[in-house]
């Protein structure tokens, strides 16, 4: 029976994103501020001393965002490893004004299926939210963008 012939057990979806940040304190304020996150948990060391942290997030559903104090690997800087869904270009539209608003730098970019507006939290990691709608972008196959598998 080959890789491909094994069906692995279906997920159920993605209980939470978990990013690493230099300063907890500072990185809640920032996170709370621009994505109107709800507190649920938090998570002290064995001083009781807060390290980390989880929340709910208006249009994830039971998925989580949580923030933990690892100032050894926070930052990736330039690298995104979540990609957080909105409904459309003016959706993304909207975020940008909110981000403006917050004094976040972003940008909006016609990506490889849609739009995207792209900026970063405070240790530099690069954070996309990406339109669902991809209305008539269709970048694909052209340099610097993706391009269907097996193509």
């Amino acid at each position: 029976m080959t890789a491909a012939e094994r069906a692995a057990p279906r997920l159920a979806g993605i209980f939470g994103v978990k990013f690493p940040v230099r300063d907890l304190a500072a990185s809640r304020t920032w996170y709370e501020q621009v994505f109107g996150l709800n507190l649920f948990y938090e998570f002290p060391d064995d001083d009781g001393v807060v390290r980390g942290v989880a929340y709910t997030a208006p249009g994830l559903g039971e998925t989580g965002v949580a923030l933990r104090e690892r100032p050894d690997i926070a930052g990736l800087s330039g690298f995104d490893p979540v990609i957080f869904a909105v409904d459309d270009r003016e959706a993304v539209h909207a975020w940008a004004a909110h981000l403006d608003e917050l004094g976040v730098a972003n940008q909006i970019v016609e990506a490889t299926i849609g739009w995207m507006v792209l900026f970063h939290d405070p240790d530099g990691l690069e954070i996309h939210l990406y339109s669902r709608d991809r209305g008539d972008i269709d970048n694909s196959g052209r340099p610097s963008f993706g391009r269907p598998a097996g193509g």
